[in-house]
């Protein structure tokens, strides 16, 4: 089966075609801060194109539902559920964070950027599998105490804070989006709705009542 996987809750982009074994037939990353609403529908097309099938020889759709930011966060996954609806195929959603995290020889931190001078992170113990969080604190206030090392985009941005082994990877990736969900895949699980993890209350709010203008 062919797997479209979607992640906007960093800076980068994604959006590829892996199968149900785990083969990342096709992929796209582009790191664009404030161009996911531009970049993602063309990054599916050519993602399907490269892997040489049309939309509806996707059996599934898995989407990182975040922490992200907000605007971003919503692109992708309203565009994961616009195609999964119009093909009328099941949707399964992945905390984001842990498709950046990977087993390793100790404990895990994995710190995506936030913005506002803030992080989104959570921790993993050696098998991969997440014990605390996800959180969002500025970087200064996340214990790292215990960690054997650090991964994701966020931590690469602040240095001083964190002080660990760095192990490279920055963005959530397709194939462990995937295997974070392949037994609902293979289940034939039913669809989840794609509820994103703001972490905290968006910029954008309703205007207030228009102010009372005394003659």
């Amino acid at each position: 089966m062919f797997v479209l996987a979607i992640d906007t809750s960093t800076r980068a982009v994604l959006a590829a075609v892996v199968t149900s074994e785990l083969e990342v037939v096709a992929a796209r990353a582009e790191v664009a801060p404030r161009g996911h609403g531009e970049l993602l529908a063309p990054a599916i097309a050519a993602g399907l194109d490269e892997a040489g099938i049309g939309p509806g020889d996707v059996g599934a759709v898995v989407a990182g539902v975040g922490p992200g930011p907000y605007t971003s966060l919503r692109i992708g996954l309203v565009t994961a559920a616009a195609f999964a609806d119009a093909l009328r195929i099941p949707t399964y959603g992945v905390c984001s964070l842990d498709a950046v995290a990977a087993p390793a020889a100790g404990e895990l931190l994995v710190a995506t950027d936030a913005r506002r001078k803030e992080v989104y992170w959570a921790r993993y113990d050696a098998r991969g599998e997440r014990i605390a969080g996800p959180h969002v604190d500025r970087p200064a206030d996340v214990p790292t105490a215990g960690a054997a090392a650090v991964a994701g985009s966020g931590a690469g941005m602040y240095p001083a804070e964190f002080a660990l082994p760095w192990t490279g990877e920055e963005y959530p990736d397709p194939r462990r989006l995937v295997a974070l969900a392949r037994e609902r895949i293979e289940s034939g699980a039913p669809a989840e709705p794609l509820t994103p993890l703001y972490l905290r209350r968006p910029d954008a709010v309703v205007p207030g009542a228009p102010k009372t203008v005394s003659q």
